[in-house]
């Protein structure tokens, strides 16, 4: 396992780093559980199927070093859980682990102060050594959902292609995510619906697409509006 300068197998269980875990799955709980209580470096003082209780917990004993949390939990989810914990104890690290890869929960869940992004799959072992590359000042993401991450900022950062189109064009395109009528187009602009019309196929043969619903989908990958 990982090991920070300074931080080596504790020899009391009064010594080991303060863990809690947050999970709904009872099995799942329980072999957590029982592995940071054999570890040499960890300690489970408490576990709970949701975060209504750890909050109470947290408010009536002193926080934990680490808490490992689901994000699919019943009642309040565990992004809210890690915001409201960051909020009694700031100081604590949370440790996301969730069967969850979408892109939306990763950011959602980093943003709100998560220190570390796993998933279900990864084995135990893993689980221990990314909890002691937190104490190393590490931040330890499975591969799968850091590949994700990256995908994900490379596609924000990417410059738009330009395609040329007018700002009259532009406008009309911004339009057309409410899907309205060409003649309502019109009236919004102060302009024929006939003008309407051949600025939508100046539009189509730009973004190199056959109908409305094709350039929408085009503009809203590409965040033209």
């Amino acid at each position: 396992m990982l090991r920070k300068p300074g931080i080596k197998p504790l020899s009391s269980q009064e010594d080991r780093y303060s863990v809690w875990v947050i999970e709904d799955n009872y099995e799942f709980r329980r072999q957590l559980v029982g592995l940071l209580n054999i570890s040499d470096v960890f300690r489970c003082d408490a576990d709970f199927g949701a975060c209504e209780p750890s909050l109470k917990a947290l408010e009536d004993s002193s926080p934990p070093d680490m808490v490992l949390l689901d994000i699919g939990l019943p009642g309040m989810s565990g992004i809210e859980g890690i915001r409201r914990i960051k909020s009694i104890a700031p100081s604590t690290e949370i440790v996301i682990l969730t069967v969850f890869e979408d892109n939306e929960n990763v950011v959602r869940a980093i943003a709100a102060g998560a220190s570390g992004y796993l998933h279900k799959g990864s084995s135990i072992e893993n689980v221990l050594e990314s909890l002691e590359a937190i104490l190393a000042g590490g931040a330890p993401i499975n591969p799968h959902i850091a590949r994700k991450v990256l995908a994900m900022f490379a596609a924000l950062s990417a410059p738009k292609t330009d395609y040329g189109l007018t700002k009259r064009e532009a406008e009309i395109l911004h339009l057309l995510l409410d899907d309205p009528s060409q003649r309502q187009i019109g009236e919004a602009l102060h302009i024929s619906h006939h003008t309407v019309n051949m600025h939508l196929r100046n539009i189509y043969a730009k973004l190199q697409v056959q109908s409305k619903s094709g350039a929408i989908a085009k503009a809203l990958k590409e965040r033209l509006v």
